[in-house]
């Protein structure tokens, strides 16, 4: 699991990037992640009733979140990034 797609995936959805969120869809190897982006994009885009797409958004956070959790950390210590 690469961490980097779910920090993306969270930033891509809190910027309502969703072009880069549909690249992310295609691009990541993890395929609940991807199954959950797709589930979200159709919604938002086809579905009228606004309960299912916030429904299928906390979904998709959710998902995120557990696997922030859950990924091991880096073997040497190093962060994958750094903002400074």
């Amino acid at each position: 699991m690469n961490k980097m797609d779910y920090d993306r995936a969270l930033y891509y959805t809190h910027r309502s990037e969703w072009d880069n969120l549909l690249i992310l869809m295609v691009r990541t190897k993890d395929q609940f992640l991807s199954k959950r982006i797709e589930q979200f994009l159709h919604a938002y885009n086809f579905e009228r009733d606004y309960t299912v797409i916030e429904t299928k958004l906390y979904n998709l956070l959710r998902y995120i979140d557990h696997a922030n959790e859950t990924v091991e950390p880096n073997e040497n210590g190093v962060p994958m990034y750094s903002l400074s």
